[in-house]
């Protein structure tokens, strides 16, 4: 198992000039680890929907690398989302899903079938371009230069220890003044 923080300093350390959604739990790891707010969209709401916001960030800015950060409770909320990204197939995408087998955000209960399903196995079978597994830091750590290179869409599953409470960490959050910079910083990106 990968601590999901460990994993956040991982994919930040090779982040470059993506845009990261980061959702959920993620979110709020993400923010301490992120040395580039402008660029993150750290969103809260619409449980399952980060995915969506994800694709529709990578298609209107083919250019750039468009990093989401994914739960796996809340991508069971939207599971036809991973039909949807692959097949629009955009290159740019790199879905990340930290899966811990509980929905953490709110108190640790247990996701259906914990366990049971492959994320991965449904990214692959949805058409997803990359498919990779990971339940050890150094081999993540290894591969993630490469990830961030390939042609996406590309999806990374992160097998995280489950915790029976809530993230310690914090995020500010997402008001309008946060969107409105957001949005600003995406109109003047190349």
């Amino acid at each position: 198992m990968i601590d999901s923080m460990e994993a956040m300093r991982i994919i930040s350390r090779c982040r470059g000039e993506a845009i990261v959604v980061a959702c959920m739990t993620a979110k709020d790891e993400w923010h301490h680890v992120s040395t580039q707010r402008q660029l993150d969209f750290l969103y809260i709401g619409a449980m399952g929907k980060a995915s969506s916001v994800g694709l529709g960030l990578a298609l209107a800015k083919p250019q750039r690398k468009v990093i989401l950060i994914d739960a796996d409770g809340s991508l069971l909320m939207n599971l036809g989302s991973l039909v949807t990204i692959a097949n629009m197939a955009p290159g740019n995408l790199i879905h990340f899903v930290m899966e811990n087998s509980v929905y953490r955000n709110t108190g640790g209960q247990p996701i259906p079938n914990a366990g049971k399903l492959s994320f991965s196995g449904l990214a692959k079978e949805a058409g997803y371009r990359q498919v990779y597994d990971f339940e050890e830091s150094g081999s993540l750590d290894e591969k993630i230069d490469r990830i961030m290179r390939q042609t996406g869409p590309t999806f990374v599953c992160v097998k995280s220890p489950s915790l029976s409470e809530c993230s310690p960490y914090t995020s500010p959050r997402l008001d309008a003044k946060i969107v409105r910079e957001f949005r600003a910083t995406l109109y003047n990106l190349r």
